[in-house]
């Protein structure tokens, strides 16, 4: 009998947090998985003990750190030992200071704090990274809300807006000459939302996209392209039968609350 799979939970506060994430996943599979709290870490002598102990080739690592000097030893460490590892606060957080622009305040324990909704959110949050910008269309119709339109109509931020308020929420790119994914006309029309906007507002954005990243200017930020792509995609829309929404100077706010105004009116 193969010998059970250690996971070894990091954290510098009491771990509960990683550890409930373990043993959620671990119950998805047949096999046997010891779980092993490490908690309290402060230093980097307490994770090398540690690594030391998970470099056997049957051990993963989730950690649940805030500070970004023990973060960066951990990975850099485990790595090196060949030892898979899982980040499990980090990914949300670094979206959620994406949606706000506002840096989070690390404090370790504050996760002991959150409300009991914090794993639906945490849930929705990793659905709609791992389905952002056309990525797992297989999964689609696991999607309470799909949003679709062009490049720089606010897709990104109004998922993740829409996810911390515990949606499961999946954008798909319309990009002008390709046909769109077939799976967008495989679900509930009524789960579809089209943003649309207008071209001249498409060419500022995405001109000061160019800048920012010190980028020539191309045909992303052409009038005459944006005309053209922005047409394809209400063709697209309407083929579809989704509800669409003029995103033109709307806050992500405002916008949201339409969404689930008419979502919440249509299923």
């Amino acid at each position: 009998m193969a010998m059970p799979i250690t996971i070894y939970v990091f954290s510098d506060s009491l771990g509960d947090t990683a550890e409930q994430v373990a043993e959620a996943a671990a119950s998805q599979f047949t096999e046997d998985f010891d779980i092993v709290k490490w908690t309290k870490i402060v230093d980097e002598s307490q994770i090398e003990e540690v690594l030391n102990k998970a470099k056997n080739g049957r051990s993963i690592v989730f950690y649940t750190l805030v500070s970004q000097k023990l973060i960066s030893f951990l990975e850099s460490r485990a790595d090196e030992l060949g030892i898979p590892r899982l980040n499990i606060l980090g990914p949300a957080i670094e979206v959620l200071n994406e949606v706000t622009c506002t840096p989070p305040e690390l404090k370790p324990g504050a996760s002991r704090k959150i409300s009991n909704g914090y794993f639906s959110k945490i849930e929705a949050l990793n659905f709609a990274v791992k389905h952002d910008d056309g990525r797992n269309l297989k999964d689609l119709k696991k999607a309470e809300i799909v949003l679709i339109g062009v490049s720089r109509t606010s897709k990104t931020p109004l998922s993740v807006y829409l996810a911390y308020r515990d949606w499961k929420v999946a954008n798909v790119p319309l990009v002008y000459g390709i046909e769109p994914p077939k799976d967008l006309f495989e679900i509930l029309p009524e789960k579809i939302v089209g943003l649309d906007t207008e071209a001249e507002l498409l060419k500022e954005f995405r001109t000061q996209r160019l800048e920012t990243l010190g980028s020539p200017k191309n045909g992303y930020a052409d009038i005459i392209y944006i005309l053209k792509e922005v047409e394809f995609a209400r063709s697209v829309m309407k083929k579809i039968g989704c509800r669409i929404i003029n995103i033109t100077h709307r806050a992500i706010e405002e916008t949201a609350s339409e969404i689930l105004k008419y979502y919440n009116s249509h299923i």
